[in-house]
């Protein structure tokens, strides 16, 4: 007896009514009525025999079997959007939406990029979400990110763009008043300036070239390196910045690099879902940021 496979409709249904988180929001955007929108939601959890969404007056909730069919049906409705293009305009072209995770790099090279990626592919619908959060990108339906770090989530394909130093910096004037430090050791005894782990919670620690780390405490707690940059300067404390991004302080010499034994390397990757059959629309992003002369911001590039 074959399995009563569920229709395309009912699982655009679905998925759609979660990214939407609404059921008005999610019909809206199907162009059908509501009632139809929640006739074949049912139809869908009955054909299933489970159910996918916890409904209340005020929120939606995703049960655990609506989490797992969830992240397949993206996948599934992602290959079928894929093929109609490529039937539809040809191999050639690449065409739909591709949902970006980027941190908030406010550099002027990484914005041109994406416009140039736009210019390109004119046919591709580029969302892009700016965030210092974490995501995953599996439970939240985006198709690609640009992510600082080494951590990578199981699942998830890297490709680096460019790597820097990651150095401690401190002003003249900050060393003048509370002297300069000659071990990492002694970190815990000045003011330092921290961001955050994985984007979530304040840093505690900073990182060690030969391996292990050092305890730090933070005066000022911020995901923003220009904030940071800037607290250096005027002296409020020591901070730990990408070698690149706090070159031209490091240059007029309103910061100097102490500490040779405290940092690390920083990566820059294009991190993307593994899936045996990839996106044109990934595919063509991940190729077009490495063709990008990311040598200008970091540095090594691959």
């Amino acid at each position: 007896m074959k399995p009563d496979l569920a229709e395309t409709a009912e699982l655009q249904a679905f998925v759609c009514t979660v990214d939407a988180k609404s059921l008005a929001r999610a019909a809206l955007e199907l162009g059908v009525p509501r009632p139809t929108l929640s006739r074949r939601l049912a139809r869908l959890e009955e054909r299933l025999g489970v159910r996918l969404l916890r409904r209340t007056t005020r929120r939606m909730a995703l049960t655990d079997a609506g989490q797992e069919l969830y992240v397949r049906a993206s996948a599934v409705l992602a290959s079928i959007a894929d093929a109609q293009l490529a039937v539809q305009r040809g191999s050639g072209q690449v065409a739909g939406l591709l949902r970006l995770s980027v941190p908030p790099l406010n550099t002027p090279l990484v914005t041109d990029m994406l416009l140039a990626f736009t210019e390109r592919y004119p046919l591709v619908r580029l969302e892009v979400h700016a965030t210092t959060e974490h995501i995953d990108l599996v439970a939240s339906g985006y198709d690609v990110a640009i992510r600082a770090g080494h951590s990578l989530d199981p699942g998830l394909v890297a490709r680096t763009l460019g790597r820097s130093q990651v150095v401690a910096v401190a002003s003249p004037a900050y060393l003048a008043a509370r002297g300069m430090p000659t071990t990492a050791e002694e970190l815990g005894a000045h003011s330092c300036l921290l961001g955050f782990a994985r984007g979530e919670r304040p840093a505690t620690h900073w990182p060690l070239r030969g391996g292990g780390q050092v305890k730090v405490e933070g005066v000022l707690v911020s995901n923003e390196l220009a904030l940071l940059l800037a607290a250096a300067v005027a002296g409020r404390g020591i901070a730990l910045l990408p070698k690149t991004f706090a070159a031209e302080a490091l240059t007029s010499g309103a910061l100097v690099r102490i500490l040779p034994d405290v940092g690390g390397t920083s990566r820059l990757a294009v991190v993307f879902p593994e899936r045996e059959f990839q996106a044109a629309t990934v595919r063509a992003f991940t190729e077009f940021l490495l063709e990008q002369r990311w040598g200008d911001v970091f540095d090594d590039t691959p």
